[in-house]
């Protein structure tokens, strides 16, 4: 058994600086986050986990530990300055979407975004962040254990760092490909792996989004387009919530006053629409995009790979369209988002942070939307995506007491347990806060004095315990209930785009839609026709049929369900 020399003894401290050291520069960030309540600690604990692999060389090789250290201290360090400063500015963690805005960039907005962003804050936290992390190498010292304590160690580490992929292939059964792939998942948050992985995800989702783009680029035009309005100036605004089941929202009836900004809006703006009886067929974003905003629905899934989008019909009919966003931008799911979004003429990328559970407020669409109606084109069209109600509830909205609303059981209408009290808390809260959101984007639109009308409408609900036996948290497409599909559905016209289209759409109002025909009623507002355009599919056209509202999964052969039977 090795004996360990008088001067070579164990040191607990020295073990503690050496981890303090080594976990600082990936750490030292996901602690912040977590503490300031900008996300969880899932990422502070995969810092922890693979900022740990680097004691590796040092156990086993104690006497270069200052030289093992000095090195990792100048090349992690100097990479890890770049996810701090983002940090500092934007509020966001560093991932492939940052990738994606700058190579959208060229240097003349890099040069301005460096003069506008660099600041003394920014400097001062770079410089105190460096010192401390000089001073925790001052205090890194060799750590002297025995031969088969350094085995065991660096064994039980690459053992604990390495298990994601072992469960993955072993306990889920799943391929080699995506077992690594939620491996890269889980180390994203340290550097250097951050940068990397980053960086490999950002190639491979840029690569999937550019063939697609491809393959709509050959799609046919529309066919016959005619525009009823011929070259008046005008600007049509679509917002896309997320995640908001109108039956939480006092503008339909729910007890709480969960809206009390739009219902104001709505007795100033009698005109304002509210339609009642409108669904989503699929409860998850992409796929009822891939739906609204294409001529895709239930029972012809695929159509949004072969027809053009809502997108290209507004560009066709010689609109310059727009883009805003608080969605993440390029992550694996989110790829179809930015395709849609690339597909329009100018794109606004408000949220490039790594994690969707993060405090990323929907406030930030308001300066783009801003500068966009300012714009001189005769026609515009803009899209904003909302982040929304989306799940985590309580990071939706800031932490100040105007926003933390409802905090005790006051009217609800059922029993509820204390332990989901603070979810459905959390979840109203999220949709006041939305209520805010969506009613300064009704109001920037109507001060703008532009000629046009704004539609707003959610993706698709959230069933956070409302439906009986109210233990429902979440969506799940195979155990439906109607909240999930339940959604908010409400237009505004200036009185200039009402003087010039008179029209009975009050009492239209109760009618049942669902928004995988989304593109015909977008047509039919803006006064579109081609030869593609189902009028019996618009719920303000006079010719509206009502058709079965599919929803479910159009992929399972007994996938589709009558939304209308649901309730029964």
């Amino acid at each position: 058994m090795q004996k360990l020399k008088d001067n070579q003894k164990f040191s607990w401290s020295a073990l503690i600086f050496v981890i303090l050291f080594f976990c600082y520069f990936s750490c030292a960030l996901q602690l912040y986050i977590v503490l300031s309540g900008h996300s969880n600690l899932i990422g502070l604990r995969d810092a922890i986990i693979y900022s740990l692999i680097w004691l590796i060389p040092v156990l086993l090789f104690p006497n270069h530990t200052r030289k093992i250290a000095a090195v990792y201290g100048l090349v992690i360090g100097a990479l890890s300055l770049i996810s701090i400063g983002y940090f500092v500015i934007y509020r966001q963690e560093f991932s492939q979407s940052v990738f994606f805005v700058m190579a959208e960039s060229n240097y003349n907005e890099s040069h301005e975004f460096i003069q506008q962003y660099f600041s003394f804050k920014l400097l001062a936290v770079l410089v105190i962040y460096i010192l401390i992390g000089i001073y925790l190498w001052r205090k890194v010292k060799p750590i002297y254990v025995k031969n088969s304590t350094k085995w065991i160690c660096s064994l039980l580490i690459i053992t604990y760092a390495l298990m994601p992929l072992f469960i993955s292939m072993a306990v889920k059964k799943t391929s080699f490909e995506k077992a690594t792939a939620h491996l890269m998942s889980r180390m994203e948050t340290t550097v250097p792996w951050q940068l990397l992985n980053s960086y490999l995800a950002y190639r491979s989702q840029l690569t999937n989004m550019e063939n697609i783009l491809n393959h709509l680029q050959t799609l046919p035009a529309f066919e016959n387009l005619k525009d009823a309005n011929g070259d008046t100036p005008r600007t049509l605004v679509l917002v896309i919530g997320e995640s908001t089941s109108r039956q939480r929202m006092g503008i339909y009836g729910y007890d709480r006053p969960t809206t009390p900004q739009i219902e104001q809006f709505k007795k100033e703006n009698p005109e304002f629409l509210v339609f009642n009886d409108v669904v989503s067929s699929r409860p998850y974003t992409i796929e009822i995009l891939q739906q609204a905003l294409t001529f895709a629905d239930e029972q012809h899934p695929d159509l949004y790979l072969k027809k053009p989008s809502l997108i290209h019909l507004m560009k066709q009919a010689g609109y310059k369209t727009f883009w805003i966003t608080n969605q993440q931008t390029m992550t694996k799911r989110n790829t179809m988002l930015t395709m849609f979004s690339k597909q329009a003429d100018e794109q606004f990328y408000m949220n490039n942070d790594r994690n969707q559970s993060s405090r990323q407020y929907d406030s930030s669409v308001f300066e783009p939307f801003r500068e966009v109606l300012n714009d001189p084109a005769q026609k515009k069209f803009i899209v904003i995506h909302l982040l929304g109600t989306h799940m985590k509830y309580s990071l939706r909205y800031p932490k100040d007491e105007q926003w933390n609303y409802f905090k005790d059981k006051d009217k609800i209408a059922f029993k509820i347990d204390d332990e989901k009290l603070d979810y459905y808390n959390s979840y109203d809260n999220a949709i006041r806060y939305n209520d805010y959101v969506t009613t300064t984007l009704f109001n920037l639109f109507k001060n703008s004095q532009e000629n046009g009308f704004m539609l707003y409408f959610s993706d698709h609900g959230e069933d956070v315990y409302q439906s009986p036996p109210h233990d429902v948290l979440g969506r799940n497409e195979k155990a439906p209930t109607q909240t999930m599909y339940t959604i908010p559905f409400m237009l505004w016209q200036s009185p200039k785009w009402r003087a010039s289209h008179p029209n009975n759409y009050q009492s239209y109002v109760e009618r049942k839609f669902s928004t995988q025909d989304l593109i015909h009623t977008w047509s039919d507002l803006a006064g579109l026709s081609y030869d593609s355009y189902q009028p019996e599919k618009s719920i303000v056209n006079p010719n509206f049929h009502q058709s079965i509202r599919w929803i479910g999964d159009p992929y399972d052969k007994n996938g589709l369900i009558d939304f209308d039977k649901l309730l029964k």
